[in-house]
């Protein structure tokens, strides 16, 4: 299965070049099952991630560029009256896809954006009374441009605490971005190297990796002291001390272990608690600054 793992990365790191942090970050949240959240300036590759992740382990995919203008059933579908049956009938919005691309999320209204809500936690949603389950697996990929850019409505922390993680991509390297330029036809090539089948049995195989109380202890101190410390008038959530581990097992699998250690954790959580910690009434500040400070107070060998 690793084999499969390695040929998955090394086809992300062929298109987005120099971003090998960032790639193994996403895997990481898909075979954790959990939504990623991608913020950037405009032109950053955001949307190639999330379009080539989905080719590459072969996921059903729609994307939706969110607008200010659009309605909470233009991603869930609606209820259209049949006079041939004398019924309602429900057509499915794009919503009912494996993974679903929410491009651009934070310039549509709240009302809009809360419409992903039930889906993410349930992966179901619920209209005109009736429960609809999504298609297993569900994935939300959403990318958001900075919210200082005009036109964007922050995410809510509710939004926000939906996504497992949240990853910027950065300027690439002027090698990197040399040799995009110079195989910009690569992206057309990409094909899946994985089955459905085979993407199931990773995220089982995730599931049976071990934790041990020295580890669930580490991770516990480091919630604790986003509670108790002061840091942030926004502490981490049982929420967030569930897919912690998850996301470290996640990682200990894609490195080749059956067991989680303390780097597990330290390589995934700022990716998973930055945007829980900072919130959206929280001063702006360097990436990873909250999050970086609560790992250096906690020693995981004490």
């Amino acid at each position: 299965m690793h084999d499969k793992i390695e040929k998955i990365l090394v086809q992300l790191n062929s298109v987005l070049l120099g971003k090998k942090e960032q790639t193994k970050l996403a895997l990481v949240c898909l075979l954790a099952d959990g939504h990623l959240l991608i913020e950037d300036l405009p032109g950053m590759g955001k949307t190639t991630l999330a379009s080539i992740l989905a080719t590459t382990l072969g996921l059903d995919y729609q994307r939706v560029q969110f607008t200010s203008d659009m309605l909470p059933a233009d991603i869930l579908g609606v209820s259209i009256f049949d006079t041939n049956v004398q019924q309602f009938s429900f057509h499915q919005g794009p919503i009912f896809s494996q993974l679903l691309l929410a491009d651009e999320i934070n310039r549509a209204s709240p009302k809009t954006q809360s419409a992903l809500l039930e889906a993410m936690e349930e992966k179901q949603i619920s209209l005109d009374g009736k429960t609809y389950p999504l298609p297993a697996p569900f994935f939300v990929i959403a990318t958001q441009n900075p919210q200082d850019q005009a036109g964007t409505f922050p995410l809510p922390e509710s939004q926000l605490d939906r996504f497992m993680m949240r990853i910027e991509l950065g300027f690439p390297n002027r090698k990197a971005e040399m040799l995009m330029l110079k195989n910009s036809h690569i992206k057309h090539s990409i094909q899946a190297v994985i089955t459905l089948d085979d993407l199931k049995q990773m995220q089982k195989s995730v599931q049976k990796v071990e934790a041990n109380d020295a580890f669930l202890d580490y991770l516990l101190r480091l919630i604790d002291e986003s509670r108790y410390s002061g840091l942030t008038e926004n502490p981490l959530s049982p929420r967030c001390s569930k897919v912690l581990l998850q996301a470290s097992k996640a990682m200990a699998f894609i490195n080749q272990r059956g067991y989680v250690i303390p780097e597990d954790l330290q390589a995934v959580f700022v990716a998973v608690a930055e945007h829980r910690l900072m919130g959206v009434n929280t001063e702006k500040q360097s990436s990873g600054t909250l999050s970086q400070t609560l790992l250096s107070r906690i020693d995981p060998l004490n």
